[in-house]
């Protein structure tokens, strides 16, 4: 008797044949959202949600190394998620670090972890440093870390660090506005150096940024699946690359 994912099986193989000769974005952004409506939906603890939750992000950076993405920014914990209960952001700040902790001993992704980390707990933030660490001579997909994170926070810090970069080296106020510009900026923001996302990828069928790479995803292209992030599979992988290979990129031009 054949399993009941057969059919998905032959699905997902056709999706793949569809992507041979198709442009693959080098950068791709990921909102890990609806954890804990998962949870609910299936009578679990949002405990379980977030580390099921958590379980899949392997999943998917494997995915994204076989297809030849080379930056993944994975948004893990937004500045406003910290206002939530405290008992559930002790609970998801611990999961989180376990699985950093995790991709780092694992040696095949580069990590970096992008967002404001002084908000967090002295030792959960020692953990996350220590797996980035860990991880800085390894040559394989480069994946980005937000924890934190809010993208209003890094446009303030990316324009406060600018300024103070400049006022370091005893230059005068007056010149300021010359140096504030779209370059500067980019260069003092958490992903300086690296490229902008191709695509943005937002589960649990929300159809909004909610600040996430708000300077980064100016030209993105962005798909919203409809699956909670724990139900994402290789097959909604495949179908937000499929759309993403379908568009006409114009990049403003």
């Amino acid at each position: 008797m054949r399993p009941p994912n057969f059919l998905y099986g032959i699905y997902e193989r056709r999706l793949a044949n569809q992507m041979h000769g198709r442009p693959v974005p080098h950068h791709i952004g990921v909102m890990l959202d609806g954890n804990r409506r998962w949870a609910r939906s299936v009578g679990l603890e949002t405990a379980q949600g977030h580390q099921a939750g958590a379980d899949r992000i392997t999943d998917l950076l494997t995915w994204c190394e076989e297809v030849g993405v080379g930056v993944v920014t994975l948004w893990m914990l937004s500045t406003d998620n910290l206002r939530r209960d405290p008992a559930e952001i002790t609970d998801l700040l611990e999961i989180i670090a376990a699985t950093v902790a995790k991709l780092a001993t694992s040696r095949r992704w580069r990590l970096r972890m992008v967002g404001e980390l002084d908000l967090l707990p002295a030792e959960i933030a020692d953990r996350l440093r220590a797996a980035e660490a860990l991880t800085e001579d390894v040559d394989g997909v480069h994946v980005n870390i937000a924890v934190g994170y809010g993208g209003r926070h890094e446009i303030a810090n990316a324009v406060r660090s600018l300024i103070k970069e400049y006022t370091e080296q005893g230059r005068p106020l007056e010149d300021l506005t010359d140096v504030v510009t779209v370059e500067k900026i980019a260069e003092h923001l958490y992903t300086k150096g690296q490229p902008d996302p191709d695509l943005v990828i937002r589960t649990s069928g929300e159809q909004r940024l909610g600040g996430f790479l708000l300077w980064q995803s100016a030209h993105s292209e962005f798909y919203f699946c409809e699956a909670y992030w724990p139900d994402f599979r290789r097959v909604d992988f495949l179908r937000a690359l499929r759309s993403y290979g379908e568009r006409e990129r114009r990049l403003g031009r």
